[in-house]
């Protein structure tokens, strides 16, 4: 068992930053990557990042890369996530969800994360 804790949403202008947390508490030594994913109001839960537990690789959706930056501290468990230049699409609630699967840890699909936190929510007004 994994129990995964966001924090870091909020109400922000276009353009503005904002930086999410996700701590993980439990069997964390099983996970292989965390991602991030989000869910906008009438749509489909989205990838939105993911890294490597224990190495250094990341990955991002095409409509966060460059704008977006997920890192980790392993010793506290948390991985962030840095969002810069917020765009009113970005509006969603964002979930964290951590990856058990060696051979998909590098898989954008939310079939292969089983554990979730319960969602922080950024709103971004234009």
């Amino acid at each position: 068992q994994v129990q995964l804790v966001e924090s870091g949403g909020g109400l922000v202008q276009a353009g503005a930053s904002l930086s999410l947390s996700c701590t993980a508490s439990g069997r964390t030594v099983s996970i292989y990557a965390m991602g991030w994913f989000r869910q906008a109001p009438g749509k489909e839960r989205e990838f939105v990042s993911l890294i490597s537990w224990s190495g250094g690789g990341t990955d991002y959706a095409g409509s966060v890369k460059g704008r977006f930056t997920i890192s980790r501290d392993n010793a506290k468990n948390t991985v962030y996530l840095q969002m810069n230049s917020l765009k009113p699409e970005d509006t969603a609630l964002y979930y964290c969800a951590a990856n058990f699967y060696p051979r998909h840890w590098d898989s954008k699909r939310a079939e292969y994360y089983d554990y979730w936190g319960q969602g922080t929510q950024v709103t971004v007004s234009s």
